[in-house]
């Protein structure tokens, strides 16, 4: 079992930065591909972002292209999302996720192919 702990997340104005955190517990972090997901009220949740277990890959969601990165510290047992340039779109819980298959194209950017699930941050910006 892993447990997954996002934070960061919080009230800004557009164009300020947030960078969220997710730490991992319970089993060899490096094992697990990292996905970051957020979904807004009345919106289906999508993958803003995702990074292979040895954060060689990245993947990002064409409307953060540019404004997120992704990366991961497995010494730490951490993902993180840096958000910069920041919309009242990007508005929502965002989400961290791991996964234990080995990954390769669209599983990077697919919900179902991830086995945990951290609990959300609120992330909300305001015009």
């Amino acid at each position: 079992q892993v447990q997954l702990v996002e934070s960061g997340g919080g009230l800004v104005q557009t164009g300020d930065s947030l960078r969220l955190s997710c730490t991992a517990s319970g089993r060899t972090f490096s094992n697990y591909a990292m996905g970051w997901f957020r979904q807004a009220p009345g919106k289906e949740r999508e993958c803003v972002a995702a990074i292979s277990r040895s954060g060689v890959i990245t993947y990002y969601a064409d409307s953060v292209k540019g404004r997120f990165t992704i990366s991961r510290d497995n010494a730490k047992n951490t993902v993180y999302l840096q958000m910069n340039s920041l919309k009242p779109e990007d508005t929502a819980v965002y989400y961290c996720a791991g996964g234990v298959r080995r990954f390769s194209g669209s599983m990077y950017y697919t919900g179902a192919s991830y086995d945990y699930w951290g609990q959300g941050t609120q992330v909300t910006v305001s015009s």
